[in-house]
């Protein structure tokens, strides 16, 4: 799961052109077929425009899976990047349905969830909605891996400790999910 479609990070000044969006379709169809032999489901995760140029959201996500036509490949959800780049990050859990296949929970400064201002109890009962039963799992993140904090562009201080993240995540989701 993630940006299965192009490398995180690989900015050009554009959107994805047709004949990469072509390309896109045809590799993650050989990867979605592949994948099914070995009992996998593949998700594609659209990330903010700073982090990638080529799918950026929900509308595109669909497309993209659309397209691709393969059972066993669905759409990542995140919270974080969907609180950037929607107009109504809630409403385009309704755009991308039961092609949801994993769901990052994530606040809108990569922290703690409920720590921030993603509409928490909108979002888990949206998710509800469409039936969605599978994992939610924190991503969140801090700077105990300097080069990972290089790459999500975390300069400061934004969690209380990894334990603590867990800790807290874990009954927020389950308060969350259950309310």
């Amino acid at each position: 799961m993630g940006p299965l479609y192009s490398p995180c990070g690989r900015l050009v000044g554009r959107g994805p052109t047709s004949g990469e969006f072509g390309w896109a379709v045809e590799t993650l169809r050989a990867a979605a077929e592949h994948a099914a032999t070995l009992g996998l489901t593949l998700a594609v995760e659209p990330l903010n425009r700073f982090e990638t140029y080529f799918l950026n959201c929900a509308e595109q996500a669909v497309t993209l899976v659309d397209q691709v036509r393969q059972p066993n490949l669905g759409i990542l959800y995140d919270t974080f990047h969907a609180n950037i780049e929607e107009k109504d990050p809630v409403g385009a859990i309704a755009v991308e349905g039961s092609r949801i296949v994993h769901v990052h929970i994530s606040e809108n400064d990569r922290s703690t969830p409920g720590a921030g201002h993603v509409p928490w109890p909108e979002t888990f009962a949206a998710l509800r909605a469409t039936g969605y039963d599978g994992w939610l799992t924190v991503e969140a993140f801090g700077r105990a891996l300097p080069e990972v904090a290089a790459a999500t562009s975390i300069w400061r201080d934004m969690l209380e400790g990894e334990d603590v993240l867990a800790r807290k995540t874990a009954g927020f989701i389950r308060s969350g999910w259950g309310a």
